[in-house]
């Protein structure tokens, strides 16, 4: 299925060789480069600065001869465009009002579309072209009655798509503005030690600060080296991140491409605030042309997907997160003792890992610290071992608390069949279980004047896969409610050195299972958390539905598992994560730790608990 159909636009930066001071010759490898473009699926092609002259031509910009040839160069590039689909956006000198300036000019499908001038050329070179804001738009009668002027193209089959010219380096440094989702940079600079590193840097925050996508593309081979040296670099940026770049100094015509995703660009932009909306939004084009890409490419999507895009550049921090709002949470009560129960499972382990830091910092003992081992009908010795082993290591205080008997009493009154030798393993069973567990968590906390750190994650509160009031949902506070289970294996990974080395990774072997049952698995139940984590991620920093993420799933995950299962645990999370909100409506305080947002209803995702999955579930039975 065509990547324009799930929200991406396929753009290329064309790096050619120039034939300085012949615009002819430079036009037919603009026509050869445009029309690889197009057999490649590309909407849009980006060359650099003054593409068919050069930026080196100095005075030969005001012979006449020049010019003459440029137009003529121009018109050889209209009219070999007239099949071609790709938005082309050509450097040119023209004569605009009976002035020389330095412009882009936008030709599709046999159009010249547009001029737009750059108003701010570098300073070597402002004695050789207008700067004038306010150009009247008199073109040379060869290139028609094209409209010029700060420009943006939109796309008007293609949802999301709007292409804008970003004009020298000045404008790039104050961050592009505008409605423009794909901005083009064809840039001027010639090469310094250093340079191109700064460059892409620049590029990168003027592209996560504007919420768009960067398409750069600079002067190359055939450019005089009189005063310096041009290394033809071709960078794609999206939201600060690097797609594409293409190999500097070649010698040939390069095209470097990147599939750019320009849904989630919008959906960045829709949940900005007011205030950032408004200035990113405060300088408007000075006209809106209406394009069409015409019958869409039949392209694959050439990006890569991560299989966890949850998982960050550094683990260390997500513990200092969660450790610095705990040591907040503690002093602001009067530094108690803490609480938690430690099962042996990932979640309860780094929950414990933060307990010790806390106290750490705060100059306790770790004493303080009193985890408890709680066995249930399903615990098994290995799980209850690495508790132990875990807790002994940490110098925490460390008990077991027996839940059976106390369990085994209640089915009993409650009159359930299991109390009688019924292997009826239901969720009564399990909640009896997960429900002693936090009432004794809290009366112990009553008793030792502590407080109940909470060890479920981000994923579970998902997928609800907690058990509501008087169970793992509820505690004092949540240190793991801002963190998905894979960023935890993640965490636990980097940690897993020294004398925790063996704990650890043990722990980490541990298949996932709350263990209320014998034989329990969490992940044959709610699908596996690599891939619910994965619909997560899109869910929330982007808001995108289960189409789109079934397609971006089965691009990073096709390997591993079938489009039906991608689809089956899809429609799971889905009717899950709706059914579960009155969950996430009553859970405690906790941090927020990922950039993709949180699950908190007071200051990250508000749903109301009625709400029904109906709609997204249908986007999956249809296909």
């Amino acid at each position: 299925m065509s990547l324009y159909q799930h929200g991406f636009v396929r753009v290329a930066a064309a790096s050619i060789p120039v034939h300085l001071a012949r615009p002819q010759a430079t036009a037919r490898e603009v026509v050869a480069a445009a029309q690889q473009a197009h057999l490649a699926g590309a909407a849009v092609v980006a060359f650099p600065a003054l593409t068919l002259t050069g930026v080196s031509a100095g005075d030969l910009f005001h012979q006449r001869v020049l010019l003459d040839e440029v137009e003529q160069a121009l018109e050889a590039v209209r009219a070999a465009s007239s099949e071609l689909r790709p938005l082309l956006a050509v450097g040119a000198p023209l004569l605009v009002d009976g002035r020389v300036a330095d412009c882009l000019v936008w030709i599709q499908r046999g159009q010249i579309l547009g001029v737009s001038p750059n108003q701010t050329p570098p300073a070597d070179s402002v004695h050789l072209f207008s700067t004038e804001a306010n150009l009247d738009p008199a073109l040379p009668p060869a290139l028609g009655a094209a409209p010029v002027g700060a420009l943006e193209f939109e796309f008007t089959d293609v949802p999301g798509l709007r292409v804008g010219a970003v004009l020298g380096q000045a404008q790039l440094e104050t961050t592009p503005a505008g409605p423009a989702t794909v901005w083009l940079y064809p840039g001027w600079e010639s090469v310094r030690v250093d340079s191109y590193r700064r460059r892409v840097d620049r590029l990168r925050a003027a592209s996560e600060l504007s919420g768009s996508a960067l398409v750069s593309v600079q002067p190359g081979f055939g450019e005089s080296t009189n005063e310096g040296a041009w290394d033809g670099s071709a960078v794609i940026v999206e939201h600060g991140q690097v797609l594409a770049e293409g190999t500097r100094w070649q010698r040939s015509s390069q095209l470097t491409y990147a599939d750019i995703d320009v849904e989630a660009l919008g959906q960045l932009r829709a949940r900005r605030s007011p205030a950032t909306h408004s200035e990113a939004w405060s300088q408007e084009p000075d006209l809106v042309v209406e394009t069409t890409l015409g019958p869409l490419p039949d392209a694959e999507l050439a990006r890569d997907i991560p299989r966890f895009p949850f998982r960050v550049d550094e683990p260390e921090e997500v513990i200092q997160i969660q450790v610095a709002a705990l040591v907040r949470r503690m002093t602001s009560i009067g530094t108690p003792k803490l609480i938690l129960g430690v099962s042996g499972g990932l979640d309860s382990t780094l929950a414990l890992l933060v307990c010790c830091e806390a106290m750490d910092q705060l100059g306790r003992p770790r004493a303080d610290i009193l985890a408890y081992t709680m066995p249930g009908f399903g615990t098994s010795s290995s799980t209850r071992q690495n508790a132990e082993v875990l807790s002994r290591t940490l110098g925490v205080s460390f008990s077991e608390l027996d839940i059976r008997p106390t369990a085994q009493a209640m089915l009993a009154e409650l009159g359930h069949p299991v109390a009688s030798g019924t292997e009826q393993y239901d969720v009564t069973f399990e909640n009896v279980q997960a429900g002693l567990r936090t009432d004794y968590l809290f009366r112990l906390a009553n008793l030792h004047g502590g407080l109940v750190v909470g060890t479920g994650d981000l994923s579970e509160l998902a997928l609800g896969w907690c058990t509501y009031g008087v169970g793992d949902q509820m505690s004092h506070y949540g240190v793991n409610a801002g963190i998905p289970k894979t960023v935890i294996q993640q965490v636990l990974a980097a940690r897993a050195t020294g004398e925790l080395a063996e704990v650890l990774e043990a722990i980490l072997a541990t298949e996932i299972s709350p263990e209320l049952i014998p034989g329990q698995t969490t992940e044959s139940l709610i699908g596996p958390y690599e891939l619910q984590d994965f619909t997560l991620s899109y869910l929330l920093r982007f808001g995108f539905g289960p189409d789109k993420i079934s397609y971006l799933a089965q691009r990073a995950w096709g390997e591993k598992y079938s489009a039906e299962q991608i689809e089956h645990w899809l429609g799971v999370f889905f009717r899950r994560f709706f059914a579960n909100q009155f969950k996430r409506e009553a859970g405690p305080d906790g941090p927020a730790v990922m950039p993709a947002g949180s699950l908190s209803p007071r200051a990250g995702w508000r749903m109301p608990s009625d709400a029904s999955s109906e709609a997204w579930l249908q986007l999956l039975e249809g296909r």
